[in-house]
């Protein structure tokens, strides 16, 4: 088992490894940038090295930086979190070069499976169902449409190296073909440094679900069953839930059989998702492949009893899995708590928290670096918190998840704990009705306490 590990990253997800370190009695080294010498993750790791300045670039992005600061502290392993530096395969690759074990994904791994055109490729080969489109690449814009002539419109044109909803086209009609496509191209561009193109037919009605795998150094992998992640803000997740309301026994046992197949085919080691698309009618095409901890994991730790973040130290300490597969056994929601403004199109609220009270009680969590007196800087993700509830069935995590945001005080700043209140009390919602496109016709409002006080 390793010694000490260093964390490369920042906020609740450098807090969440360090936590979990700490119980299994390694030594934890947290790395941050000038901006964030205030941050819990400093204060709670054992040692503490400042990479730079408050630019993600030269701090968090800053490969050499990062690893004389595991060199300097003789740290044998780093976990990146996610985001950062989580899916970099040289950043994965220059780690092995040094004798440091990075907590991930190889770098061939993730060269396989982080170009999205090469991964869908890769799940044909190991027979998991994919979206029709595009054989590869898209070479030119005459390709690209005898393409989506072939496929059928609606189609969906997206980055190979794209992320967060950048680069990514639905075209409904040919005569909106090239738009889409210099558009696109053209964000992909200035986004990525990369304007490959790929096509996928557009499926309607669509639920985002991913499934959790666990591979080890065997090469055997497991899955820790489903999550929905359909509510979303341009391709942004705001809130998921475990199982989802969509999920039939038979479909968990198809999709898990898939994600299985597909973490085996390719021999993965370490925490991934692998994530879906599920139309209407329950049939299910691969999306891409997430080849690191998930945001929302923490719903999973609860429903199937694990630490996603021991396992992933386990697994990379050579420790082979079970090999069980697991079915969720209560219900979790997990709402994503951002320094944002909800009734200003989720414009960023950087800035001090003046007063924080964090919810309590049974079936609670809350993932959050976040005190009374931190400054949000405006360089990273808006990202404070994460409100997990956990309960026997999903109205009562509902209802609970109603009284934790009710309890939920940040002062200062502006956040989206309304947001969340407002959708937990939403009929579609409520009843499980929803796809990637619910929040398209969802109106938000102003429900907030201090607004209903002045107008009494």
């Amino acid at each position: 088992m390793f010694k000490k590990i260093l964390i490369a990253n920042r906020g609740e997800i450098a807090l969440r490894v360090i936590r979990t370190c700490k119980e299994m009695g390694i030594s934890t080294v947290a790395v941050y940038s000038t901006a964030d010498k205030e941050s819990l993750h400093v204060r709670f790791a054992d040692e503490a090295v400042c990479i730079g300045p408050p630019s993600s670039a030269e701090s968090y992005l800053k490969i050499p930086n990062i690893i004389a600061a595991a060199e300097i502290t003789n740290a044998d392993a780093i976990h990146p979190g996610y985001g950062f530096l989580s899916e970099n395969a040289l950043f994965s690759k220059i780690c092995k070069e040094n004798g440091i074990k990075f907590i991930g994904a190889s770098p061939e791994m993730i060269d396989r499976m982080g170009d999205k055109s090469m991964a869908k490729a890769t799940m044909k080969e190991a027979g998991v169902p994919c979206v029709p489109g595009s054989d590869g690449l898209l070479k030119d814009f005459a390709t690209c449409k005898k393409t989506a002539k072939k496929v059928g419109y609606p189609v969906m044109l997206k980055a190979s190296a794209g992320g967060g909803g950048k680069g990514m086209r639905a075209v409904w009609k040919e005569e909106d073909l090239e738009n889409a496509w210099e558009s696109a191209r053209k964000e992909a561009k200035a986004g990525f440094g990369n304007d490959d193109m790929y096509m996928e037919k557009l499926i309607e009605e669509p639920r985002h679900i991913e499934i959790q795998i666990v591979g080890d150094q065997t090469g055997k992998a497991c899955h820790l069953s489903e999550r929905d992640c359909s509510i979303q803000r341009r391709h942004q997740k705001l809130t998921e839930e475990t199982p989802s309301p969509f999920m039939t026994s038979a479909l968990r046992k198809k999709m898990g059989e898939a994600a299985i197949k597909a973490a085996e085919y390719i021999k993965y080691e370490g925490a991934g998702t692998i994530e879906f698309l599920v139309d209407k009618h329950r049939n299910f095409y691969f999306m891409e492949m997430n080849t690191r901890i998930q945001v929302e994991h923490p719903i999973t730790d609860e429903v199937v009893d694990h630490d996603l973040v021991r396992e992933q130290i386990k697994v990379a300490a050579g420790i082979p899995i079970s090999g069980k597969n697991y079915e969720p056994k209560l219900h979790s929601i997990e709402c994503r708590i951002n320094a944002e403004d909800p009734l200003n199109n989720f414009r960023p609220s950087p800035g001090e928290i003046t007063n924080v009270h964090i919810p309590g009680g049974h079936g609670v969590r809350v993932d959050t670096h976040v005190y009374t007196g931190y400054v949000i800087p405006p360089f990273y993700d808006s990202m404070v918190a994460k409100l997990i509830t956990t309960a026997q069935t999903r109205e009562e995590a509902i209802s609970k998840m109603k009284r934790a945001l009710d309890e939920f005080v940040i002062e200062g700043v502006k956040t989206t704990v309304d947001f969340h209140r407002q959708l937990m009390m939403d009929k579609d919602y409520i009843e499980g009705h929803y796809t990637t496109k619910f929040m398209e016709d969802f109106v938000i409002e102003d429900i907030s306490e201090d607004d209903e006080d002045d107008d009494q």
